[in-house]
């Protein structure tokens, strides 16, 4: 009797629309990473008018992305952020946590683990070392995407239009005076970023901090989150930077492959160095041997 009173009880709090909504999130999955419309109701065997609305309804709130040709729905990074007060539990940080501690082991600055979420980046995992230099940026802080390194990382897989949709404001707010002045600026320098395999601007969100980032693919070779050391902006000048993003480019790489990126063709950087992705692991031990031998 007590089971019977549960599934009564059950349906009649049970909102329909929700359900459909949910149904619809369940049936991406890594294999069936983009579906469109169609598919989806007569999967579901629901109405194409109603998953429509549906379907328009998770897009505006950030649950799904439609592709560049307007055509296919594939799962937004707002699924990813119901996960963040849990994050620390999740694959992404869990496979990232070793990596990061021997990139600061290697490099003897602070790395970091970040993802974006619509307007913002997100620390999600950090390995710190004990100095006398402190960052007051903790595990899930937010800052915003287009003012930071990070942010013109994680922004690399979206076109223009996208790109005008998420920053819709005529001129961007300023960090400090790097910062791109208008949405076609930080589009420009995304394009332009997106030959080297890392990127290092010194002072370009807070003058005192200087990052080195470096994309993390995920399954599908999109970028689903970026690695990065921070570094005192006085010793910006005086570091081995290819020795640091030559470690950082070879720990994004790892991480990469745990997460089910095949490594794309060799990418040239900027400066003819390559991105540890596509170098030989015997060469890049031998880049941490020099590195090592070069660190002040």
């Amino acid at each position: 009797m007590n089971e019977v009173l549960k599934i009564e009880t059950a349906d009649r709090y049970s909102v329909p629309g929700l359900e459909r909504g949910l149904r619809i999130l369940s049936q991406f999955t890594r294999n069936e990473s983009a579906l469109s419309a169609p598919e989806l109701a007569r999967r579901l065997n629901i109405p194409r008018s109603t998953v429509f609305r549906l379907l328009a309804t998770l897009e505006a709130m950030g649950f799904v992305e439609r592709d560049k040709g307007g055509r296919d729905y594939s799962l937004g990074l707002a699924v990813l952020r119901l996960g963040f007060e849990c994050l620390a539990s999740k694959e992404l940080t869990e496979l990232g946590r070793p990596i990061l501690d021997r990139l600061r082991d290697t490099v003897d600055f602070s790395c970091n683990l970040v993802v974006r979420d619509g307007r913002s980046v997100v620390y999600v995992c950090r390995s710190v070392v004990q100095s006398p230099f402190s960052n007051t940026v903790h595990l899930g802080a937010r800052l915003p995407a287009h003012s930071t390194l990070f942010g013109r990382v994680l922004l690399r897989d979206l076109d223009y239009s996208q790109l005008q949709r998420l920053f819709p404001e005529e001129r961007l707010h300023a960090a400090t005076k790097l910062t791109p002045a208008t949405v076609a600026d930080l589009y420009r320098r995304i394009q332009s970023d997106r030959s080297r395999a890392y990127v290092f601007e010194p002072g370009y969100f807070e003058p005192s901090i200087s990052t080195l980032a470096v994309p993390v693919y995920g399954y599908g070779g999109a970028v689903v989150s970026a690695i990065g050391v921070t570094i005192p902006s006085t010793r910006a000048d005086t570091i081995n930077i290819e020795f640091v993003a030559h470690a950082a480019c070879h720990a994004a790489a790892q991480l990469s492959q745990l997460l089910d990126h095949v490594s794309p063709p060799s990418q040239q950087a900027d400066g003819n160095a390559v991105c540890m992705n596509a170098m030989p692991a015997h060469e890049m031990n031998g880049a941490i041997t020099r590195g090592n031998n070069d660190r002040p």
